[in-house]
Parts: C-alpha cells; structure tokens; sequence
C-alpha cells in the first residue's frame, strides 16, 4: 500500500478539478462536491489496493463520488440547502464524461471570478481544481494555514452568496476572466520556479501550472494567450533540472549544461508557441514564450540571439510598461550593447525596484563587468539583505567572496 499511495495520490489529484467540477454542476455547492470527492477517494483507498486500479479512476471517482453525495443528501438533508440544481435521475458513466471537461473550465473560471482577491482566487485554485491541501498551499505561499484555510473559506462563501455563475463567461467577459485565470496560474509557476524560502523551485508546483496551463488549452483551442502561457512553462520546466547543482545552489542560464535540457518538453513549448503565432500571437504571455523559447532553442550561450530578444522586451514592455519587465529588458540591453548601455536602462528603476533584490544583483553583475568591484559589492551586499530564497542568498554570497578575494 506504501508503495501504491503515491501513485493513487497522482490520480486523484489529475482526476480532482474534473470530477468536483462535475459534482459542482449537478449539486451547486463547491463545499458539497469536495466532501464527495473525499469519500470516493477514501473509498478508492481502500478498495483498489486489493481490487486493482479501474480502467479509467475518473469514471469510478465520479460514480463512487456522485452516490455518496446523493447518500449524503437523503441522510443529511443536503439537498434543499446546498443543492438546489441536484439532478436525481442523471447517471454518470464513462460515456458520459465528455461533458466532464466543460466542468473543469467552469470550475476554474469560477475559482478564479475577479470579485475574489487574486490571493483567494489562487488558494481555491489549489485547493479546489488542483488537489492540493490546505497546509500545501500554505507550504508553498509562506503563509500561515489558519489564513489559507480562512481564504479558502471566504471565497467559496462568497460564490455562493453572491451566487456568482458557475460557467465560462461569455466571449465579451472573456479577457477580463481569462486574465484572472492565466494570472493565478502564473502566480503558482512562479512560485514553483524560484520559492520564497527554502530550496530553489517546487516541482510539483511548477508540474501543476503546466499541467492547468494544458487543460486550458484543450478547452480553450482558440486563445492565444493560454499556448502562450503553456509554452513559456514547458521551456522553463524543460531546464529546470539544470538551474541548480548537485548541492542546490543556483546555477546561472550561462552556466547550465543544456545537453539535459528536456527536449520533449522543448518540443511541446514550440508546438504550443507555433499554435499561438497562428491565432495572432503578440499579447503578454505570448511574447514571455518568445523570450524564452530564444534562450532554449539557442544552441549556446554565446549564440544566444539578443537583438531578437531585445525586440521582444520592447513590444512586451509597450504593453506591459511595468519595472519588472524593464528590469529584464536590461538584461538583454547588457548582453547586445555592453554594461554600460544596461546601467543607463536600470538608472530609472533604482526607484520603483528599491526593495527588490534582483535590482541590486542585476546592477553588480554590470558593474563588475566594467571593473568597479568596490560599487559591484555594494550592490550584492544590498541584494543579500532583501532576498528571502536560501539558493539565492548562497549566490549572492559566493559572488561576494569572489570580489573580495579580487
């Protein structure tokens, strides 16, 4: 059973957001189809050790799922409280679960409605469509688990009480909601590919974010920003293995071996970012693939195309004229015109950045390029003070021994 439970943990967690989704759609309560899901998952516990994994888990989740939640409500009396869209004489077979993937988009788009703080909107998400629990997302945000399980609770209160609809907006509400949703997905890569505190990157978060990423665009074939967004992730995923060292300390992108690069996972990203040009391409999460894709494709450091790169930042930072993005540009100013043209493209961001670690080090690596290890010190010193991340701090570190050694 030891050596089974991860496995089955693997499945329910796949099979979670399609199958409470469903269960949301026949009985109108979030809190009512996760209960049922639990049950059918404890059932499965016990049943399929012995018994053996079905065919297809998600038909027999959904069935287990769906009787108990009918048992619950005869016993409990449910239905007149919680479930007033409660369809008694719909059976759930496999042939029936095509439908099923519908629900998991309305389930997301409704994890994810703009009337919720983008922080609960995250939590649900996780919680609800990905399977994790409460004290994961707690883990992963750094947060402490009585306000995730209050986050949680407050936004499901609130679908209810507000009664906002449990479907996929319509074609005029759907940039806004889609935004919502390619941000909270991003929000959880992002924090899987550099964490907060402890070791560099979470996996599982990160494996979540493509795998939501990719649900998103088998549900929605004609949006650009959803291949976008999944092809960026996929080219992350696909060196992510290489971004540390044997003692997790990180590893510069010049300094990776990108003979273990994933090269699979490469090929998905460009199919996933060839599908985005094709429906039009230049928004947001589309050009962040772009950049990437550059950086994964390029056989080498040295033959990394920066002028390319360089173009990318300024149709990304037209439309998105944020310090971040500014901040990342100058990096490709530094690498296609010399440090001393990216010190003139940070000059303006010492302000708005002034908290941000990433300034400072950025800052150091340009100075040092020019010689001024004593200003370049400075800089580390500062950036060591403001990042949280332990993988980083130990860069950060390292260079500073560097300098002083010089």
């Amino acid at each position: 059973m030891a050596e089974l439970k991860p496995r089955l943990d693997e499945i329910f967690r796949r099979e979670k957001g399609r199958v409470v989704g469903a269960l949301v759609r026949l009985f109108g309560s979030i809190d009512a189809a996760e209960e049922a899901f639990q049950d059918a998952a404890l059932a499965a516990l016990a049943k399929w050790p012995s018994d053996g994994t079905p065919d297809n888990p998600g038909a027999w989740l959904m069935t287990t799922a769906k009787n108990r939640a009918h048992d619950a409500a005869r016993h409990r009396r449910i239905v007149a409280k919680k479930a007033p869209l409660l369809v008694e004489d719909e059976v759930m077979t496999p042939e029936t679960l095509e439908s099923v993937s519908d629900d998991e988009l309305r389930l997301i788009f409704t994890c994810c409605h703009p009337l919720l703080t983008l922080e609960s909107q995250v939590a649900l998400t996780l919680k609800v469509v990905a399977g994790f629990s409460t004290e994961e997302i707690a883990r992963a945000f750094l947060a402490p688990h009585k306000t995730v399980a209050q986050r949680i609770a407050r936004a499901k209160w609130a679908i209810e009480e507000k009664q906002l609809p449990y479907e996929v907006p319509s074609r005029a509400e759907l940039p806004e909601r889609l935004a919502s949703v390619l941000a909270v997905i991003y929000l959880v890569f992002n924090e899987g590919h550099t964490t907060r505190d402890g070791p560099l990157m979470r996996f599982d978060l990160q494996s979540e974010a493509l795998r939501l990423s990719r649900v998103l665009c088998d549900l929605l074939p004609d949006e650009a920003e959803a291949y976008g967004l999944f092809a960026m992730i996929a080219f992350s995923i696909a060196r992510a293995k290489t971004r540390a060292d044997d003692r997790g300390e990180l590893l510069l992108l010049s300094q990776q071996d990108r003979a273990r690069w994933d090269r699979a996972m490469i090929k998905e990203g460009l199919m996933a970012l060839e599908r985005a040009r094709r429906l039009g391409g230049g928004a947001s999460h589309v050009l962040q693939a772009e950049i990437a894709g550059c950086h994964t494709t390029a056989a080498t450091w040295e033959g990394t195309e920066w002028s390319r790169i360089l173009g990318f930042y300024d149709e990304l930072l037209a439309l998105e004229p944020s310090p971040v993005v500014a901040l990342n540009r100058a990096v490709a100013v530094c690498m296609h015109a010399g440090p001393t043209e990216g010190l003139v493209a940070l000059a303006p961001l010492e302000s708005p950045l002034a908290r941000y670690h990433l300034f400072y080090a950025m800052r150091a690596d340009f100075r040092r390029r020019l010689g001024r290890d004593g200003d370049a010190g400075d800089d580390y010193r500062r950036a060591l003070e403001l990042a949280s991340n332990e993988s980083e701090r130990t860069f950060l570190r390292r260079q500073l021994e560097e300098i002083d050694r010089r």
